[in-house]
């Protein structure tokens, strides 16, 4: 988290220094800074965040591009006059564990477009998921384990 600050103070600085507090400026000097991070002897405190931010990174953007694609396919089905959604509650059984793991993974399903979680077991470490475009459970289940839950899992690793 320190590192986290630390690069944000830094990112800060480069906008004070180029004179120019846009985003794009802002995220230019967060990957600026991150890089001299990664290249100076703090890198040797926390391997921990040098690892974590590109997954973290990954993770955010997968996210946005499902949340893009089912947003798409949700609108899709709206306007189109025929109806092509299968809804159907699925039972995930994942690998995680953890309450906080669990609670992340059914947030990023619940927000996107056309899934919603109904319950969540956090001891088994099972998901209760309501899809509008599930036309078989197998592939559901595999994208959403190869994707979405593999993401979590590095994040987390």
């Amino acid at each position: 988290m320190k590192l986290f600050l630390m690069n944000i103070l830094l990112a800060i600085s480069w906008c004070a220094l180029t004179a120019d507090a846009s985003l794009a400026n802002f995220l230019a000097g967060f990957v600026v800074g991150y890089a001299a991070m990664a290249m100076s002897p703090v890198r040797k405190i926390s391997r921990g965040y040098f690892r974590r931010l590109p997954r973290i990174l990954g993770l955010l953007v997968f996210f946005l591009k499902e949340l893009v694609a089912s947003g798409l396919r949700a609108t899709m089905e709206v306007l189109s006059p025929v109806r092509k959604s299968q809804p159907r509650v699925i039972r995930v059984d994942t690998e995680l564990r953890e309450r906080n793991h669990l609670l992340l993974l059914s947030q990023l399903i619940s927000l996107t477009p056309g899934t919603l979680v109904l319950d969540v077991d956090p001891e088994e470490g099972v998901l209760y998921v309501h899809a509008m475009f599930a036309h078989s459970e197998q592939a559901f289940l595999q994208e959403l384990r190869g994707g979405m839950e593999r993401r979590v899992r590095e994040v987390f690793d």
